[in-house]
């Protein structure tokens, strides 16, 4: 009688820094930061905690290697051309990579010390430099990359957060009864005036807008040329 043959036995994954920051990434996705913890992302990649530290000094550094890992996502514009288009665009650009990892929002905001990774820092190299391109000082660069900066980050944490009309028809969101009740004293006419608005609101028409204010700001503010459109 013939011996039966074993079945082939899959050979593990190899461990890798990349493999142990993708899988933090998948569980903040997830869950949140919260969750991302050294012993479960041991265990998502099928490993003993400590085999980790073979890839990452510790959490602090898994961590940031996620944020790296986010900015590197991050797909440059075409230079060419108009540098508010150039500005637009990339705006744009680093929201969506934002919507695709919201919950590095908390990470960024969080950060006591600068990035060091080159990939990570090719982002910013590119808004300081398309912002150079309008002839501004190397001061002013910073301030109006705070300020952009500063829009976008709190724009996606807004919508995340469905403050826009989205969360309106949510489940968990207030009924029109609870919410007539509130506004029948008469106290808030403009909130009432404004509620369809809400409910309705476009987040991409709305962050096109206030883009638009920002940069509009900027040109008058610098005596910058009109964006042909």
């Amino acid at each position: 009688m013939p011996a039966k043959t074993g079945s082939a036995v899959k050979p593990r994954e190899r461990l890798t820094r990349e493999r142990v920051i993708d899988a933090a990434l998948q569980i903040m996705d997830a869950e949140g930061v919260e969750a991302v913890t050294m012993r479960r992302v041991a265990r998502d990649v099928g490993v003993e905690a400590m085999s980790l530290y073979n890839h990452v000094a510790d959490k602090e550094d898994l961590l940031d290697g996620v944020c790296a890992r986010v900015m590197a996502d991050f797909r440059f514009p075409d230079e060419e051309g108009d540098w508010v288009a150039t500005a637009r665009h990339g705006a744009a650009e680093w929201r969506r990579v934002l919507k695709s990892h919201p919950n590095v929002l908390a990470l960024f905001a969080e950060r006591t010390k600068p990035m060091t990774d080159l990939d990570a820092l090719m982002p910013m190299e590119f808004a300081l430099r398309t912002i150079g391109r309008a002839g501004m000082t190397d001061r002013e660069a910073v301030q109006v990359f705070n300020v952009m900066g500063g829009y976008i980050m709190g724009f996606v944490m807004m919508e995340s957060g469905r403050m826009f009309g989205g969360g309106a028809m949510e489940k968990d969101a207030p009924s029109p009864d609870q919410i007539t009740r509130v506004l029948a004293g008469g106290e808030l006419p403009c909130v009432a005036a404004a509620l369809p608005h809400l409910a309705t609101c476009d987040p991409d028409e709305q962050f096109a807008f206030g883009l638009d204010l920002l940069l509009a700001g900027l040109q008058a503010r610098y005596g910058l040329p009109v964006e042909a459109r």
